[in-house]
């Protein structure tokens, strides 16, 4: 598609420098910097320094390496402020996550991923538990297969296609079949769980937030460890309350709406 005369290349290049930072590592030096965007040092140079004095880059003293400003968490807390769907489901996190003490998350629906953007832990969580503005693949969570569950089959099959199916632990399912047959269970069972798919010892279960039309809006995940819970155990005496909150939380009529 051809893009819009509005469309501003420069703010797409700045924007390319931020989000080199989600997908390496934490700190860029300029020469990372200008391998991970594809831009010639003159340009990294003028970002990185428009960036650094508007606060949403922040450069060590002694390395001189990059690292995302403090500016950058004023644009998420004003997101999840905002957001009404994150405010009128809280509560029932918070109940859940008193009633099953496991750490329970709210992730949203963003087409072939999930983004978390609430997380109440447990109290034994442990170093790889998803963090707020983490993102992550539908088809290997199980509140992503739960919202894949609330589309036909042809949107599953677009998504599955276009999803970077690479196995992020042994237990990782990545093949169409196996991914079909899981979403079609979750259809049958109206939740989907996840054995160590996405880290190794955990279990997870999810459900799905859906709109009034039955589209997928978000997904509530129970998770826990294999430490503490075997799979059926864990699913027999926790899937049911799961189920249960978000069914209620279906049925009231604000969160028919989508934001």
């Amino acid at each position: 598609m051809p893009r819009s005369r509005l469309f501003v290349h420069s703010l797409e290049k700045a924007m390319t420098v931020l989000y080199a930072f989600t997908e390496h590592s934490v700190s860029l030096s300029h020469q990372e910097l200008v391998e991970a965007t594809g831009l010639d040092r003159s340009s990294v140079q003028r970002f990185t320094h428009t960036l650094t004095r508007l606060g949403m880059l922040e450069q060590h003293p002694d390395t001189r390496r990059f690292y995302l400003g403090k500016r950058t968490l004023e644009l998420s807390w004003a997101y999840l402020r905002a957001h009404p769907l994150i405010d009128r489901v809280m509560p029932t996190i918070l109940s859940l996550r008193e009633k099953c003490h496991e750490r329970v998350n709210l992730s949203l629906f963003d087409d072939t991923t999930l983004i978390y953007v609430v997380r109440q832990s447990s109290r034994y969580d442990y170093p790889e538990a998803s963090l707020v503005g983490r993102r992550m693949p539908l088809f290997c969570t199980a509140g992503g297969r739960a919202m894949l569950a609330q589309l036909n089959d042809g949107q599953v099959d677009d998504i599955l296609r276009r999803s970077d199916r690479r196995s992020l632990t042994p237990d990782t399912l990545t093949t169409l079949t196996a991914l079909r047959r899981e979403v079609k269970r979750a259809r049958r069972n109206g939740y989907a769980m996840a054995i160590e798919e996405c880290v190794p010892g955990e279990l997870t279960l999810g459900k799905a937030i859906t709109d009034r039309h039955g589209a997928p809006m978000g997904a509530i995940h129970i998770a826990a460890t294999r430490e503490h819970w075997t799979p059926e155990r864990f699913r027999y005496q926790l899937a049911p309350m799961l189920m249960e909150a978000v069914e209620n939380l279906n049925r009231i009529p604000m969160i028919q709406q989508r934001p």
